[in-house]
């Protein structure tokens, strides 16, 4: 796709500091990390996002996350990481081609997840229904 930015890093029209690559993963360096090792991994082919993907891809991607975060962790000396992927505008993509987060922690990094709130049982157990049916 012409107007990716991440379709140009592929083509190699972008400059990117790559840690991983193979014939359908490409993973490098997010020039906006969370923490030192930030990295995003993602499908060579043009893909909107997760939902868009092969489920087969979207599997590749797994293999290659679970075979570089160990990885990063060591260079890094994080304790852990966070694997995050935004679907969606609303939900914070802002580069509409499918790619996941690997986002290492260190203790005391001062970062925070999301604020959950105590749920109704009934609530849960409606939404739970809804989401069934809708399979």
């Amino acid at each position: 796709m012409r107007d990716c930015i991440f379709c140009k890093i592929i083509a190699g029209e972008i400059p990117s500091h790559k840690v991983y690559e193979d014939d359908e993963v490409l993973a490098f360096l997010d020039i906006n990390p969370v923490n030192p090792g930030h990295t995003l991994v993602i499908p060579k082919a043009h893909h909107r996002d997760l939902l868009d993907m092969p489920a087969e891809l979207a599997s590749k991607l797994m293999n290659v996350i679970q075979k570089i975060g160990p990885a990063i962790l060591k260079a890094v000396g994080a304790d852990a990481f966070n694997l995050g992927v935004n679907n969606g505008a609303t939900a914070g993509q802002v580069v509409f081609h499918a790619h996941f987060h690997i986002m290492p922690r260190m203790a005391n990094d001062g970062h925070q997840l999301w604020h959950g709130a105590q749920a109704n049982q009934d609530e849960l157990a409606k939404v739970a229904e809804d989401i069934k049916k809708q399979l």
